[in-house]
């Protein structure tokens, strides 16, 4: 195995491992020498037999996952989890977005982000979404993700209301012809709402990455202008 544990430095976004289409015995070692470099593993993509397998293999590792388990962060009892003061807002259109969305919120927290997550917001009740979004607007957001499946207007219709970065995040939820999610993301590519940027079908992970990213340049932006305010004040 060759991973790249000094990723987090060089980029800021954690190295995650996906246990889909990996032996037991590769998904192990993966999670074995990440935990040795950095006390902290995210795995992506877990079936419930990797879960099994992992929690018996490391029975005194701490776990933190999303309820639909597909995404887990591992780590040991004296890990910290980092607090950048970023901020990102979730929003999904159905509960069925759930997964999808609860993995970028996951993946959000373990870049230092705090998340607040509103879930079932969708066009077929629009008047549902108008106090989540004051919600974030008051607490001053510094980036969205909207995730959607179905006919995925939501993005749009956000980008369209809010002066935020916003991530679309085609689920694959639907039925018939374009119901794996390529209608959804299919409606997002074709936005007519500039400041609307999307990410693959159900890639939940890039879309918590994208965000956190956005959310942590913020963040130090802020502090520097608050340092200098700071400064300012002193100096009078």
């Amino acid at each position: 195995m060759w991973l790249d544990p000094e990723r987090e430095v060089r980029t800021g976004t954690p190295e995650i491992v996906l246990a889909e289409g990996k032996s037991m015995e590769q998904l192990e070692e993966s999670v074995r020498l990440m935990l040795a470099e950095t006390g902290r593993v995210i795995v992506s993509r877990l079936a419930e037999s990797h879960r099994r397998h992992l929690q018996a293999a490391f029975p005194s590792a701490v776990w933190r996952h999303n309820p639909g388990g597909r995404t887990a962060v591992i780590s040991g009892a004296e890990y910290q989890r980092p607090h950048s003061g970023g901020r990102v807002g979730v929003l999904t259109a159905g509960a069925s977005d759930f997964p999808a969305a609860d993995e970028a919120r996951l993946v959000a927290e373990e870049m230092g982000c705090c998340v607040r997550l509103y879930q079932d917001v969708g066009v077929a009740g629009l008047h549902r979404l108008v106090v989540p979004l004051r919600e974030l607007l008051d607490w001053e957001a510094d980036v969205l993700i909207v995730a959607a499946g179905m006919d995925g207007v939501l993005p749009s219709v956000v980008s369209g209301l809010v002066p935020l970065p916003v991530i679309g995040l085609p689920t694959p939820v639907g039925y018939g012809v374009g119901g794996r999610g390529e209608a959804a993301l299919l409606s997002m590519l074709q936005t007519c709402a500039p400041g609307l940027a999307v990410v693959n079908i159900d890639n939940g992970v890039g879309a918590g990455i994208a965000a956190a990213r956005v959310a942590n340049v913020a963040a130090r932006a802020r502090g520097r202008a608050q340092a200098g305010v700071r400064s300012d004040s002193r100096g009078s």
